[in-house]
């Protein structure tokens, strides 16, 4: 920026912020302000000798893709700042007058965006360079917030035999972009077999642990339990039935899924006491999970679900951590309130943390129509139109921004935040028209 004469700021965070007036002719254009993400997911594949910390990608160009050789490109998101860049350089290229916003750790939550100051910033309209898949463009993304209900409990003894129960093998998946897809949980069937089992025979929780991240769909849950030696024959074969009904239910979608049991020994074990065990099962068994609410204006898109991602079961508490997202703040406000209502039925508390805001669709959009217009004649594809069920950081602006009107696009990328990240390099050059071609329309 200062090598070009350009105004710019750095705030304590690392944000980026540099302004650039507007090309001759077009100073009643309305400001744009362009933006992106400086961080990238850094992985590389074992044997790789690269120190990510300090050395540069070895960049590779096969066909008409450019990819990283034995680590991920941080194509998502250093395209938005290599195009952000070229715009800033070139004085060649008509358009209004630019704000180029330039966040850091969007990857590990957002944390520049929500921690940017945006006062400065005069521009209400917003291209998001921050998508991955061409010709989709993105105009509505999911508001969340971590919820961690905590319950209380106590411990006590228990002779018996020991048994370590394991639902493994399952899909998992994104909260934001696979919850629709019908999967299994492995926590929400932990507490549905555990239910069922202290049904039928007697039954006491010594562990339970299950899932990974709050975010991702749990692919395992394990337990160990005690259960008295005259009923371990009856437990054995409940187990069985049940596992045998929950695999036929899900056939289809985890055709891997494995449940199962594993005999332990015998002896002393310390376990729940019965009331808590009780209040734990009932946690999961009545904790709402999955889809809650499909959007309207957007056909297929969601709108409101939650993600029970991880249980633990420590020395004085049972936590169960959800991830809950909405493109509507009153249905996520209203999720969050039932999950804290339980709780506290329950003798517990439940915390949320990690809030961030809804990018709500917007019917009347005119930068949506413009960016529409101008790629179907470039391109002669039909666009389309999406609304995402993960959080992008338009959300955070737009309500730093009051009347923000916003689009999310890019070029073509697979396999991002991979070592088999790829990154196409004409839909790169047909993205650059498209933007190009936007903001010389908006004079």
């Amino acid at each position: 920026a200062r090598s070009h004469g350009l105004r710019a700021r750095q705030d304590a965070s690392g944000n980026v912020v540099i302004w650039k007036d507007a090309a001759p002719g077009y100073d009643n254009g309305d400001t744009v302000i362009l933006q992106g993400h400086l961080d990238m997911v850094c992985v590389k594949e074992d044997g790789c000798l690269l120190d990510l910390e300090k050395d540069g990608l070895r960049l590779v160009v096969e066909g008409d893709n450019v990819y990283a050789e034995g680590t991920s490109l941080g194509g998502d998101d250093g395209i938005a700042v290599a195009y952000a860049l070229a715009i800033l350089e070139d004085d060649t290229i008509p358009h209004p007058a630019l704000e180029v916003v330039l966040t850091v750790n969007e990857e590990v939550g957002m944390l520049g965006a929500t921690a940017l100051d945006a006062s400065d910033l005069k521009g209400r309209i917003l291209l998001n360079l921050d998508s991955e898949d061409e010709g989709i463009f993105l105009t509505g993304c999911a508001g969340g917030a971590t919820a961690s209900g905590r319950i209380p409990v106590k411990w006590t003894e228990e002779e018996g035999v020991q048994y370590r129960v394991s639902i493994e093998n399952l899909t998992g998946g994104h909260s934001g972009a696979e919850i629709d897809k019908g999967r299994a949980n492995a926590n929400v069937l932990m507490g549905r077999l555990l239910y069922t089992l202290m049904d039928e025979v007697d039954v006491w929780i010594a562990s339970l642990s299950g899932g990974e991240k709050d975010n991702a769909i749990a692919r395992f849950s394990h337990a160990e339990v005690v259960v008295g030696r005259e009923q371990a024959a009856a437990f054995e074969r409940c187990l069985e039935k049940t596992a045998e009904v929950i695999r036929r239910e899900y056939a289809v979608k985890e055709a891997e899924m494995c449940i199962h049991g594993e005999k332990l020994g015998e002896g002393s074990t310390r376990v729940l006491q019965p009331v808590s065990a009780s209040r734990v099962v009932l946690a999961l068994v009545h904790m709402p999970n999955g889809v809650q609410k499909m959007e309207e204006a957007l056909e297929g898109a969601v709108r409101t679900s939650l993600n029970l991602g991880q249980i633990s079961l420590g020395e004085e508490c049972f936590t169960a951590v959800s991830s809950v997202r909405s493109s509507l703040a009153s249905e996520k406000d209203w999720l969050l309130e039932k999950l804290q209502s339980l709780a506290m039925l329950l003798g517990g508390e439940c915390e949320i943390t990690g809030e961030y805001p809804a990018w709500e669709y917007r019917p009347d959009s005119r930068i949506r129509e413009l960016i529409v217009r101008i790629y179907e004649e470039q391109t002669g594809k039909k666009a389309e139109i999406c609304s995402i069920h993960a959080g992008l950081e338009c959300g955070i602006l737009a309500d730093k921004l009051p009347g923000l009107d916003c689009v999310s696009y890019g070029p073509q990328m697979r396999d991002i935040h991979t070592t088999g990240e790829v990154l196409s390099i004409s839909s790169v050059k047909r993205t650059w028209e498209l933007t190009a071609a936007v903001l010389a329309a908006m004079k």
